[in-house]
């Protein structure tokens, strides 16, 4: 394997990284399952397993790189605290983080991410701090509070340690299908800023190259599938909207785009309306609760996006945070 993608040139990421991880995070989060169901097969006329993250500790797989980053703090910097955006799920993992680690966490939120998130993050003792998506810069906002208040940025994705530790989720999906003697033929990946697609791609490219990896967001988002075939980072336009409030963001990260500029097949999209097929079809099929934007790659494979027939594909559920008053209406219609 060449130099240049293994390390991918500036963006050093490497196995043993994503493998030391693997062996920090262990009791601190959860192994999750990777399920499949024989019926589902038949229905579908090819594999699908899914790995559940949606049953991971702070109910999404984002605790993983935010504990993996935190841990590697010296006391110094534990104690100045840290400060991030995030819509919901990186901020419930890093507000966990911080209390696991002695540290504190101040996150900077969306003015309209669900009231559940951002509770739910105040509850487990991080500050919050708003933003209006359509007219604020949220990397300026947390710029200028972090230098008002000392503390380290922690991005949800567009950092080296940050996604050592999300390479976990995509490590243990591939042992675990190995240990059932299955090969992937692709892995769909749900795609905000890019931090879960990139370490997947990578894990995949390092330790199973024959298997390709998608990107996969909500058709009114899909600002990285146009990235990819523009060759360069593009944005979403402003003021859309979609159910998938997980994975709405305004651009691809620079860091992570870049590797998934190199390493990913392709990226796929999903309808609003297919997000709630998909939800309905893991409450029907696998008994999940999962929120939308981790549904969109499972969306995917119903829609046709992608073809499973006589196919191994691996999708990732990525979080099941989600209001159960606004999962019923989605569910029953």
């Amino acid at each position: 394997m060449s130099q240049s993608l293994s390390k991918l040139d500036d963006h050093p990421l490497a196995m043993d990284a994503i493998q030391d991880a693997a062996e920090a995070l262990l009791g601190v989060v959860a192994c999750t399952p990777l399920l499949e169901n024989p019926d589902t097969n038949e229905e579908l006329g090819g594999r699908l397993l899914i790995k559940c993250e949606q049953v991971q500790r702070t109910g999404a797989f984002k605790i993983r790189g935010a504990y993996n980053r935190l841990r590697l703090m010296d006391w110094s910097e534990k104690k100045r605290g840290v400060i991030s955006y995030s819509s919901g799920n990186h901020a419930l993992g890093l507000a966990v983080a911080a209390r696991l680690t002695g540290s504190s966490a101040m996150i900077v939120m969306p003015s309209d991410a669900p009231g559940s998130k951002i509770k739910g993050v105040k509850a487990l003792g991080a500050q919050v701090a708003t933003y209006d998506r359509d007219t604020e810069n949220y990397n300026e906002v947390v710029e200028r509070l972090s230098e008002e208040t000392g503390r380290i940025v922690v991005p949800p994705s567009g950092d080296v340690r940050v996604l050592a530790g999300t390479g976990t989720a995509a490590l243990e999906m591939l042992q675990q299908a190995e240990a059932q003697d299955t090969e992937l033929d692709a892995v769909l990946v749900p795609c905000g800023s890019g931090g879960l697609t990139a370490a997947t791609a990578f894990v995949m490219h390092e330790l199973s190259p024959a298997t390709q990896v998608y990107a996969v967001e909500p058709d009114l988002f899909d600002d990285t599938r146009r990235s990819l075939e523009a060759g360069e980072r593009v944005a979403n336009p402003v003021g859309l909207r979609t159910i998938c409030d997980a994975i709405m963001t305004p651009t691809p990260n620079e860091y992570t785009f870049e590797i998934n500029r190199r390493l990913l097949a392709g990226g796929l999209v999903a309808s609003d309306d297919d997000v709630l097929t998909a939800m309905r079809f893991a409450f029907a099929k696998f008994k999940m609760v999962i929120e939308p934007g981790a549904a969109v790659g499972l969306a995917a494979v119903l829609n046709g996006q992608i073809d499973i027939r006589g196919r191994t594909i691996g999708v990732f559920i990525t979080g099941g945070n989600i209001d159960a008053t606004r999962y019923s209406e989605f569910l029953n219609g």
